[in-house]
């Protein structure tokens, strides 16, 4: 490879592309893990008007709840504390939406999903993304991960033992790389992935502004006959315009008279702009990549997948790739990783991808002004309680299951967060980043599996599981355990 006889040798375990949320999550699941990382970020600064209140609100799902819970981080975040929803939390009370239509709280029937615990971490809650960001790069650096600013990634290659990265004109070499540099990824670019998908219907917006008469314009959700815009907080407003994105890819600035034309149009309002402070566009364009890993390169998140952020799913579903990616590639690097285990990160995570994307897809569909007759059928469905609970989990990410192979409802799942009889959970025992056999009774081990012998409050009927670094069961007896079954999970997930 050219360039590594020069540096001497690797800098690092693994190089990161991006210092965002995805990337800083990724770091720092490696370097739980004993592995040395060095991020690489583009942006001399993180800070950014877009990452604070209100622009920089996000909501995170159950699953990355869960994430941030099993590594002790999720009560660090001070946000959801102060800040609930902002509709309430009463039965009669917003949820979320599905392209702009309400579900609520009251029509969820939350017996439709079995293995989540009372008392278990929140479905969903609020998250600021700079508090986010900053909360997660304090623990990588905490564990020793090397985060350098303001060097754009400029050149990539790779062989069959190494990759060589040039960026800000240094060079960093390292057996792996992961792009975790978003939407426009260079690492993506670079490395030659398939990027395939479907081209926008609409250009959004994304403005703070100034009225002239702020009550001529009505706040929260509006889809009309031209399309969609929302105003969270007075002047804070986000549009989109069905004109397929072709405004976001002309170039053209963007003016407080244009802004304010839009806003027109599509509020059927003749409200007027005396200032605009903050603008920027954005489009529906949905493409993923045909594979996560090329060689020695992986891509997590945006680099891996775009689309709306219709549903606010974006963040969530890039912290479930890296989630999902640290243990395993630091088990690979660690030589303690059974055959196959890394590429295990594709077949699990391109299929989650592929739904987001199309249940992206479906609400933009359904948003269109043409589709206005179908969109009043689906505010009525929404009121039943079989659709709510249905996009409700969709939405939370509860009904999100990896296909293993086994026909057990719980494996591929989320494991429940029992609480022992001291009060400590299981999220607790995960903290270190390691799997575990828990022992509910069966009285059954594992060789090279940790065994975690307990008394939980409640069993859910089950006598033992087999549990993955990341949180998702992997084995599960519901009575005598089948030890045979037992000894194949572990070969296919541990080195035993």
């Amino acid at each position: 490879m050219v360039g590594l006889g020069r540096l001497g040798g690797m800098d690092t375990d693994v190089l990161i592309a991006g210092a965002g949320p995805v990337g800083l999550f990724l770091a720092g699941e490696l370097a739980l893990a004993g592995c040395s990382v060095v991020v690489l970020e583009k942006a001399e600064c993180a800070e950014s008007p877009l990452k604070v209140l209100p622009f920089g609100i996000r909501g995170l799902s159950s699953s990355t709840v869960e994430a941030l819970e099993r590594r002790g981080l999720f009560e660090a975040l001070q946000l959801h504390k102060r800040m609930r929803n902002p509709f309430g939390d009463g039965a009669s009370t917003q949820a979320g939406h599905f392209a702009g239509i309400p579900f609520h709280y009251g029509d969820i029937d939350r017996a439709q999903w079995p293995f989540r615990l009372s008392g278990a971490t929140p479905v969903h809650a609020l998250a600021e993304m700079a508090e986010l960001e900053a909360m997660l790069e304090q623990r990588a650096l905490s564990l020793g991960v090397v985060i350098r600013r303001g060097l754009a990634l400029e050149c990539v290659e790779q062989d069959a033992d190494a990759v060589l990265v040039r960026a800000g004109g240094q060079s960093f070499a390292a057996p792996w790389l992961v792009g975790c540099d978003g939407a426009r990824s260079a690492v993506r670019k670079q490395c030659g992935f398939a990027f395939e998908g479907t081209e926008p219907e609409f250009t959004g917006y994304t403005v703070k502004v100034e009225f002239a008469d702020p009550a001529l314009l009505p706040p929260g959700r509006n889809v009309t006959r031209a399309g969609m815009y929302f105003q969270s907080q007075p002047g804070y407003v986000a549009m989109q315009d069905f004109d397929g994105g072709a405004f976001h890819h002309s170039g053209a600035p963007l003016t407080l008279e244009h802004v304010q034309q839009v806003l027109r149009r599509l509020s059927g309002t003749e409200v007027t702009l005396t200032a605009l402070h903050v603008a920027t566009t954005w489009t529906d364009r949905a493409r993923q990549v045909t594979q996560y890993r090329h060689g020695r390169v992986l891509l997590a998140g945006d680099a891996a997948h775009i689309h709306s952020p219709l549903g606010g799913q974006g963040l969530n579903l890039g912290i479930g790739d890296a989630m999902n990616l640290g243990w395993k590639l630091a088990a690979t690097i660690h030589g303690q990783a059974p055959h196959g285990l890394l590429d295990t990160y594709h077949a699990e995570r391109h299929p989650v991808g592929a739904q987001v994307l199309d249940w992206s897809r479906a609400q933009v569909m359904l948003m269109k002004p043409e589709a206005l007759p179908l969109h009043a059928i689906f505010r009525d469905l929404m009121k039943t309680r079989d659709a709510a609970t249905y996009v409700a989990g969709r939405v939370w990410g509860v009904q999100t299951r990896y296909d293993l192979g086994d026909p057990h409802p719980l494996v591929g799942r989320s494991v429940p967060d029992f609480e022992f009889e001291d009060e400590m959970t299981l999220a607790t025992l995960l903290r270190d980043g390691q799997g575990l056999l828990l022992d509910l009774g069966a009285d059954v081990t594992l060789p090279g599996v940790r065994h975690v012998a307990a008394s939980v409050k409640n069993t859910l009927g089950l006598s033992a599981l087999l549990i993955r670094p990341d949180g998702i069961v992997a084995w599960v007896a519901d009575g005598a355990p089948d030890c045979s079954s037992l000894h194949q999970a572990a070969v296919r997930w541990f080195k035993v």
